[in-house]
């Protein structure tokens, strides 16, 4: 608890020096870092320690052998061999964000070595311990991609959409589908309900060259208009926020600060109510009735200010999300095309509806599809015409 390592070892990409500091381990940290940037880029653990081990670069067990001679992780045929799980131990672990993790694990009890892994509640965390490799934004990122798991396709794979693309009707992600015959090729994505027959759904379908032109547009618009106006832009994120205007936060903090202070001055009136009853100066059933009307007022008024503070919290938290959506648009001031990469850094969550016929008819050559774009900490974004 006093905030040392209980570990002599530290987590794959640092070293521990003579007074128990990490250290950037300058063989071992890039390794860290194109882990966290191929995650990024779309691939699962799988895919990416597949692609370490075709690089040839050693594992943690083979580094940890070749430096001090221990052979507990060390796999002599498998020099280069990186599993799947030890790709998900570096992408889960956040003390490559600076911050010491003690009591990570513990034992049911001196007679069974078993080893329990703590929740976060029973873990002792001290931020900015040591220098980190992957920044708070970047790993926070990565642990909202690993929850929306995806696999690579029958041509090995992994979709440009894939894992961040969800029908609007029933919720279910969309799924890739590739055709291909002499005449044509066709990359779509359906509706994984409608695709498995486990919900009554309809196909949702939109072709993948249509999907990434139209991601690509409103993508280059909102970064855009970001990047010309970002005060205007980021107080305009803030408005779109549920009570994100000043002037209805300055109203709310004067409405916070009435109630807190009425709420003290009761606490008070309560006190004194209480002397005057035990000295006599007021009767039993006057005291009751009083402290009654008080009593109600008092949690009246406390009720309202949790009100008051969770909305004031809120749109602090959005002017924050607002900032780290901004640092994104500052890393991108441009790009080409959209890359894996770009694409979940800037977007959390697209939802496809069913096209609609514009002429009436059920199988009509002119249709209308939309798509709302989730934009990473933001969600939608609205721009003024």
């Amino acid at each position: 608890m006093s905030g040392k390592p209980v570990t002599s070892k530290p987590v794959y990409g640092y070293l521990m020096d003579e007074d128990e500091n990490f250290i950037i381990d300058e063989e071992a940290a890039p390794v860290v870092k194109q882990i966290y940037s191929l995650c990024l880029a779309g691939n699962g653990p799988t895919k990416i320690a597949r692609m370490l081990t075709e690089q040839e670069i050693p594992t943690p067990g083979t580094l940890e052998y070749r430096r001090t001679g221990r052979t507990r992780r060390y796999h002599p045929g498998y020099k280069c061999k990186w599993a799947a799980n030890t790709v998900v131990h570096i992408l889960e672990n956040r003390e490559y964000t600076g911050c010491l993790v003690n009591f990570k694990t513990t034992t049911q009890s001196y007679k069974c070595s078993k080893i329990i892994y703590n929740s976060e509640d029973k873990q002792a965390i001290f931020e900015n311990h040591h220098e980190q490799i992957i920044d708070r934004d970047t790993w926070e990122r990565v642990q909202e991609l690993r929850k929306q798991r995806k696999r690579p396709n029958r041509y090995d794979e992994v979709g440009l959409f894939s894992g961040i693309l969800f029908c609007a009707d029933c919720g279910s992600v969309m799924y890739q589908q590739r055709y291909q015959t002499e005449k044509r090729r066709q990359d779509c994505y359906i509706c994984g309900s409608y695709k498995k027959r486990t919900a009554d759904c309809t196909a949702h379908f939109i072709r993948t060259d249509l999907l990434t032109e139209g991601v690509t547009e409103n993508l280059r618009k909102v970064t855009s208009y970001a990047a010309k106006h970002e005060a205007r832009f980021m107080k305009l994120l803030t408005e779109q926020t549920e009570d994100g205007s000043k002037r209805r936060n300055a109203a709310k903090k004067k409405e916070l600060e009435a109630a807190e202070k009425r709420i003290a001055e009761l606490s008070a009136i309560f006190k004194r109510l209480y002397e005057d009853s035990v000295t006599g100066r007021i009767s039993d059933e006057r005291f009751t009735e009083l402290s009654a009307d008080y009593e109600a007022e008092q949690k009246e008024l406390k009720e309202r200010a949790a009100v008051l503070q969770g909305e004031l919290s809120r749109t602090l938290e959005a002017t924050a999300n607002a900032e780290k959506f901004m640092k994104v648009v500052r890393k991108y001031t441009s790009f080409e095309e959209l890359t894996p990469t770009l694409l979940r850094e800037f977007v959390e969550k697209i939802v496809i509806h069913e096209s609609e016929a514009l002429d009436g008819k059920r199988r009509g050559k002119l249709r209308r599809q939309e798509i709302e774009i989730y934009y990473s900490f933001v969600g939608k974004v609205e721009l003024p015409d």
